[in-house]
């Protein structure tokens, strides 16, 4: 049996995210949680891994290198400077298309993209609302309030996303509570959920929504960071998705490969006014075709990989549920997260690191409840489904006992 990782890169790798190898299973309590950094593997390693952690596949310096060169070869990567040209203005063009908007602009971050967006939205008003869960609340570092002078109201505690009833009660509830108005601008949707393990918010809420704040000259921005992910589970296109807002945020990193970036999608009178934006606050960059070159080879047939993507985890995922002991539970409204539960006659760690030594799979840890996040995404078009089945099977009996 050949092992697809030799025991160094193993334990470096081990030592990088602070772990002995007595501790291998890595530390995904929840997709919540910092991304980990990709394995170091060999050049000539033959196996790429199938990782059931991320939304893409966790390319390393080495593979990213190579990626780039093959992308070169087919057709001369054209530079941008200071983001104007070359491969950032093809990807601009592209999301400009796709999501049907007046103009696209690359940005550095997705948490730019989502407080300039905020900022010129709301114009002279104070209130966003957000939602509670989202990043926009919880993981920005209250940019809204520090650097934009901007007040986020949440909504929706409890609930994977709220609706047009929640977002009424909450205007009514502040105009009722509030003597001085400073006024509310826009609101704000994260489309898929990642704190509520990638949940799609229903296309139904969305039109709801959108049609309330027409009627009342609220603007829309949507976190669309993952919503390709979004689309291909729920048959609705990005172009739909994005007609019901005003700005569009989609990252270049979490599933399109790319090392950082986003894009921001809108009307002309907004996305014209960013770049100004971005050089005040410090993000402009001298040349970001490393990131877009990268993100528009892998937005080329992103709708038609994921459907594959999709067909063959149905198939794996129903192999694997016959396993003894072993259940992959699908969640409501969700993508390409799972549950993964296991007897405990099965030790998650000795599986874990079966699949990781002997197959070059990945699996996380489990959380507080034992249930294991079990992410799907393109690494699996990399290996025959069969293999992947076969070393489930063989790993789950090693684990046993």
């Amino acid at each position: 049996m050949k092992k697809a990782i030799g025991i160094n890169n193993r334990r470096d790798f081990f030592k990088k995210i602070g772990l002995s190898t007595a501790s291998v299973l890595l530390p995904i309590t929840s997709l919540n949680s910092m991304p980990l950094p990709a394995l170091s593997r060999a050049p000539n390693q033959p196996n790429t891994p199938v990782n059931f952690i991320y939304d893409g596949l966790a390319l390393t310096p080495q593979e990213y290198l190579e990626k780039l060169d093959q992308i070169n070869k087919k057709q001369p990567i054209e530079p941008d400077f200071y983001g104007n040209g070359g491969a950032t203005k093809l990807i601009e063009d592209a999301f400009t298309k796709i999501t049907g908007k007046e103009k696209a602009i690359y940005l550095p971050t997705g948490t730019m993209a989502n407080q300039l967006a905020i900022k010129l939205l709301n114009g002279n008003n104070t209130k966003v609302i957000v939602p509670e869960n989202s990043h926009v609340f919880r993981d920005e570092a209250d940019a809204a309030q520090s650097v934009h002078s901007k007040r986020l109201i949440p909504i929706g505690k409890g609930k994977p996303y709220f609706d047009v009833e929640d977002l009424k009660n909450t205007i009514d509830y502040t105009n009722t509570n509030e003597v001085f108005k400073s006024g509310l601008g826009t609101i704000v949707i994260e489309n898929p959920v990642r704190r509520a393990d990638g949940t799609v918010v229903p296309i139904e809420k969305i039109k709801e929504i959108s049609n309330y704040c027409k009627e009342n000259n609220y603007k829309m921005h949507l976190d669309g960071a993952r919503i390709h992910l979004a689309s291909a589970f729920s048959n609705t296109s990005l172009l739909e998705y994005a007609s019901y807002f005003d700005t569009v945020y989609i990252s270049l990193y979490k599933y399109l490969n790319a090392s950082g970036g986003a894009m921001l999608c809108g009307d002309a009178d907004i996305i014209d006014k960013v770049a100004h934006q971005i050089k005040i606050l410090g993000g402009t960059v001298y040349q970001s075709w490393s990131n877009t070159a990268m993100a528009l080879y892998y937005l080329n047939g992103i709708e038609d990989r994921w459907s594959q993507v999709i067909q063959r985890s149905k198939t794996i995922i129903s192999e694997l549920n016959k396993i003894e002991g072993l259940r992959i539970s699908s969640l409501k409204n969700g993508t390409n997260i799972y549950d993964l539960t296991l007897d405990t006659a099965i030790n998650l760690k000795k599986l874990a690191i079966f699949l990781y030594d002997t197959y070059n799979i990945w699996l996380g840890r489990a959380n507080e409840k034992g249930v294991v996040k079990f992410v799907i995404n393109e690494s699996l078009l990399t290996r025959d489904y069969k293999d992947i089945i076969n070393a489930w099977i063989e790993g789950i009996e090693y684990a046993r006992g």
